[in-house]
């Protein structure tokens, strides 16, 4: 075995997964954070479509935060989200209001959440979000 292919055991390997809505949809709040943290702590950059409430979001925060002390290896969260209606005129956030009521989520943005050992930093643009990870 080569030199390289003996080296690539300690690498510290990640994932990306992407979670669609419906597999959140019906579970409560409590469920939808441990599944999430689930995710992240097996280390892997989550792709979620959709976005969490506010309060969820809040949560998730302060659940990492108390994680970051009695999980050796936890170094807390990176999270952002971007929305396809950030600069949607009256009409357009009306119309986007009132599908994300029926369907119970904001369908229209992604959430991205990834453990701060993986990545560095997440810049959010209007359009994009820049994920740089840590080598």
């Amino acid at each position: 075995m080569s030199k390289r292919g003996r080296n690539l055991g300690k690498i510290k390997g990640f994932t990306i997964q992407f979670l669609p809505y419906s597999e959140v949809r019906d579970l409560n709040s409590d469920d939808r954070i441990k599944k999430i943290l689930g995710i992240v702590l097996g280390n892997s950059i989550l792709i979620l479509q959709g976005r969490l409430k506010t309060e969820e979001e809040a949560r998730l925060i302060g659940d990492t935060m108390a994680m970051i002390d009695h999980v050796k290896t936890f170094r807390g969260i990176e999270l952002a989200v971007i929305s396809s209606n950030d600069k949607a005129g009256f009409f357009g956030k009306m119309k986007s209001g009132l599908a994300n009521a029926l369907s119970g989520g904001d369908l229209g943005a992604v959430t991205i959440i990834g453990p701060a050992t993986i990545v560095k930093e997440m810049k959010r643009n209007p359009k994009k979000i820049e994920l740089l990870l840590k080598r």
